[in-house]
């Protein structure tokens, strides 16, 4: 048995494998059942399998478990029925333990579970959300939160994450803009790319290592009107252009899995998309790991698509085309082996898609090393280490909007604060969706965060919730403008929330405390299929702000939220404004690290927030040629993509660009000085953009092409180059080539999108 020596070569063991196993142990490979339905918690404490599963397992009708560990309430698993991690890597243990011994063949399991912003397991470490953590520009910082979220999720049997969401927004109305990383395809690159290094480490079968999964494949964060999973119209140059950008290169990175978007590109399925999944991933890619469906994509064929009038013919379509795993495995359990006994499917095609699988199981060390630690999933799992790295991400990811008249920073002196708002002091509303449920204390809220940092003095800080995200009542009114009165400074928590129902009831608007109800009260605004129609605040948010801010004291409005809040009344009127996002367990310390300077605020936009929802879309690439100005408004962003405040105050000068002529293969150095000109150590993101003046394709005004995060004391001056070849310079030609076209390009330095120092450059022909 050549698959069980472990110093044979994978290739070797592969082929030995693939030809003992029966064409339904093949077809198990493919399938992956819910993990947290196959085991229950006994009223001991202990887990145990159920006989449905152990029946299962023992046919070898299981190749992978998705989200074993994972918790929240779509999977209906609480703290009480859930596992702590030592008992998830006990259970996930015991599982695997059985599949070897029970199994024929004794083949491992793959264990797949989410980790968009952590392990989604009880006790996890809850970082920021991806869009909070695009809005960092460190991706070296997101690749050591990805070094610890792979370390925790390894820790319990977790081999695969599906994570980093790489979607390019077009219309934040859409729900799961919280979970990318932005609008601009260069900067979702390259976190992607530190995204694949950091999970997968130097060994993708190391003790702190997964395999990252890229999704959704392609396109997905760019629908019809952002409603989620709604039809794509787009070309297919700019479809290379922009949105496989992140792909490719996480794919060069190293990436071992990819997950199909459930939208359709032109009225062809990403499920069912050869080109896509053959043509463009394998061929001219070179990508050699394995394809999974985003969960149910399969069903969609036949009741949503409708490009398949069967089961048969949908799992045919789906293999055919490059899938190799499906999530939920409804479809290929039921349907697989008939679509090959008549002839829609060969046993070749099987054969294929179970031999990848079986490749990645091999390189993932699970045939060698099966088993987690569990004494060590204990300990690492949530460590103290691990929320201090939160901590910290969360504060280099706040965006300060606006600090008239040097508002912030508050002084540690003031004599009373006031916290306001729904969200002020709702610790699910700080995590975003994809989260597990919380114990009590385990998140850091606004409220928290500003009572810790004036000494835990009761009498210093003064707290209403006000209103609630949702709903019209206005009963809270009154207790929140006695408090504010009362009050030196006004912090208003508002936005959004991602929060499910996770069994805690609302909040009484009279006290601030949780209620719990007969009728459970959701402010569930965003998140997975919480799309919108518009983008203000909800309920009666902007009014109480509007009421507080006739008291005329010092207000500062802190945004947490999922996607981007157009209100240009806040915008004109509030002293200072903070865009948190969904800022994880520690948020409310990060923000009162910023409310009162313990951290100078360096995160940048990665998103450009609109004045209006009519104005969309407002990404900052926009073509030359997008028309006139709407008769009500113009068409520029509120605050555009990469703008962000600082404590400090920096100075660009003496652009640079040696040489300024180059031929189209060659390579320039543009350089800029960069001094901080105020009386604080800070942080800067200095941007680069180039814009290709004329082309035989239209082209963007402007796009990234270069980005660098660099911390100056007070008066220091700091020179921060950028090459400009190739890559900075290509676009996507009509026949899908990458090429350089001569002429002229003007490239830009700045702190944002909108503000910049310009040279030119100009490309010529060799010879």
């Amino acid at each position: 048995m050549i698959y069980k020596d472990k110093t044979c070569s994978v290739e070797d063991r592969v082929r030995d494998l693939l030809p003992r196993m029966t064409l339904a142990e093949k077809a198990g490979q493919l399938v992956q059942p819910f993990g947290w339905q196959c085991y229950e918690k006994r009223p001991d404490g202990t887990a145990g399998m159920t006989e449905a599963f152990k029946r299962r397992i023992a046919s070898g009708g299981v190749g992978s478990l998705y989200g074993t560990l994972r918790a929240d309430p779509w999977t209906g698993v609480t703290l009480d029925t859930g596992l702590s991690p030592k008992e998830g890597a006990e259970t996930v243990n015991a599982i695997q333990a059985y599949a070897m011994k029970e199994s024929r063949l004794g083949i491992p399991i793959l264990f797949g579970e989410e980790c968009s912003h952590g392990h989604m397991a009880i006790g996890a470490t809850v970082f920021p959300v991806p869009l909070a953590l695009g809005s960092m520009w460190n991706p070296e910082l997101y690749r050591e939160m990805c070094r610890a979220v792979a370390l925790e999720t390894r820790s319990q049997g977790g081999a695969a994450t599906y994570s980093p969401v790489l979607d390019v927004v077009r219309d934040p109305r859409w729900g799961r803009t919280e979970e990318t990383f932005g609008e601009d395809p260069f900067l979702i690159a390259a976190m992607g790319v530190e995204a694949v290094k950091g999970l997968q480490g130097e060994r993708l079968d190391g003790e702190d290592s997964v395999m990252a999964t890229l999704k959704h494949f392609a396109a997905y964060g760019s629908s019809e009107g952002g409603r989620n999973s709604a039809p794509v119209h787009m070309g297919l140059r700019e479809l290379h252009e922009v949105d496989l950008l992140p792909f490719r290169k996480a794919v060069e990175a190293g990436a071992l899995s990819i997950m199909t978007a459930y939208n359709e590109i032109d009225g062809v399925p990403c499920t069912t998309n050869r080109y896509l999944l053959q043509d463009v991933l394998r061929e001219q890619w070179g990508f050699e790991g394995f394809v999974i469906t985003d969960c149910g994509a399969l069903g969609m064929l036949t009741s949503g698509h409708n490009t398949a009038d069967s089961g048969e013919a949908a799992v045919a379509q789906a293999l055919l085309a490059g899938i190799d795993m499906e999530m939920s495995g409804e479809m290929f359990e039921k349907h697989l082996s008939a679509a090959i006994s008549h002839g829609r499917l060969k046993a070749s095609d099987l054969d294929r898609a179970a031999a990848r699988i079986l490749e990645l199981k091999f390189k993932l060390g699970l045939f060698d090393r099966p088993y987690a630690d569990p004494e060590r999933a204990g300990q690492v799992i949530g460590r103290p280490e691990h929320r201090a790295l939160a901590r910290r991400i969360a504060g280099e990811s706040i965006v300060m909007l606006k600090n008239e008249a040097d508002t912030l920073p508050l002084s540690k002196n003031i004599r009373r604060v006031a916290v306001i708002g729904p969200n002020a002091d709702a610790p699910y509303n700080l995590l975003g969706d994809y989260t597990s449920p919380q114990p009590k204390g385990a998140v850091v809220t606004v409220l928290d965060g500003i009572r810790s940092a004036l000494g835990g003095n009761p009498d210093r800080v003064l707290y209403a919730p006000g209103c609630r995200i949702k709903g019209d009542s206005r009963e809270g009114f009154p207790h929140a403008l006695a408090c504010a009165a009362e009050a030196d400074a006004v912090v208003m928590a508002i936005g959004g929330s991602s929060a499910r129902d996770f069994g805690e009831g609302t909040i009484d608007l009279l006290t601030g405390a949780s209620v719990v109800t007969e009728h459970s009260w959701s402010d569930m605004e965003c998140g997975e299929g919480i799309d919108r129609s518009t983008l203000n605040l909800m309920g009666v948010q902007l009014e109480l702000v509007q009421e507080i801010r006739k008291l005329g004291k010092p207000l500062i409005v802190v945004y947490i939220n999922g996607r981007p809040i157009a209100e240009p009344w806040i915008a004109e009127h509030a002293d200072a404004i903070l865009e948190a996002w969904y800022p994880g367990q520690e948020g409310g310390h990060a923000i009162a690290d910023i409310l009162f300077g313990e951290v100078n605020p360096s995160g940048r936009l990665t998103i450009s927030i609109p004045k209006h929802v009519g104005q969309l879309p407002v990404y900052y690439y926009k073509r030359r040629t997008r028309g006139k100005r709407y008769l009500e408004s113009d068409f520029n962003a509120e605050y555009p993509f990469g703008y962000g405040l600082s404590f400090s105050e920096f100075r660009y000068s003496n652009l640079r660009v040696q040489p300024a002529v180059i031929p189209a293969d060659g390579e320039a150095l543009v350089s800029v000085e960069v001094t901080n000109t105020g009386t604080r150590a800070g942080s800067e993101v200095v941007q680069l953009y180039i814009s290709d003046l004329a082309s035989m394709i239209t082209r963007p005004e402007k796009q990234l092409k270069g980005f660098r995060k660099i911390r100056l004391e007070p008066g220091n001056t700091q020179t921060v180059t950028f090459s400009v070849g190739r890559e900075q310079l290509e676009y996507v030609s009509a026949d899908l080539t990458r090429i350089v076209e001569e002429g002229e390009f003007t490239l830009m330095v700045g702190p944002h999108s909108e503000e910049y120092l310009t040279a030119p450059l100009h490309v010529r022909e060799e010879g």
